[in-house]
């Protein structure tokens, strides 16, 4: 026989509560070297993009789509710690899960690219 579920905290609590591991997630990507990389790009081209954009739209599709890598890679990430939660063992979709994961972290950047050069070239 199961135990039931306990009841889920809610309101300003589950509030808290959700910020609290959102920043536990945010200091574990901090470990990861590729997240750090992608944060400096971000906190250089941030700002820049905000200033060379010279539309509400153009600013936020320059800053959108850095943090969309941001985004991607934070995904990788949680991605690659089950895979190896699971086991070091190598095993094909083991290495396939990764490897996508990869795959979508070289596609937001490559649509990064693309949108900084469409909009400042």
């Amino acid at each position: 026989m199961t135990k039931p579920m306990p009841p889920k905290d809610e309101g300003l609590r589950h509030l808290f509560l959700a910020a609290g591991y959102s920043f536990k997630g945010f200091r574990a990507a901090l470990d990861e070297p590729a997240f750090r990389q992608e944060l400096l790009l971000l906190l250089v081209g941030g700002p820049l993009g905000l200033w060379l954009g010279e539309t509400g739209i153009e600013r936020a599709l320059l800053v959108g789509s850095l943090l969309l890598v941001l985004i991607v890679e934070l995904l990788n990430s949680a991605v690659e710690a089950v895979v190896n939660r699971v086991s070091y063992e190598h095993h094909i979709l083991s290495g396939r899960a990764k490897d996508l994961g990869s795959a979508a972290v070289f596609t937001s950047l490559v649509l990064a690219a693309f949108v900084w050069l469409s909009i400042l070239l």
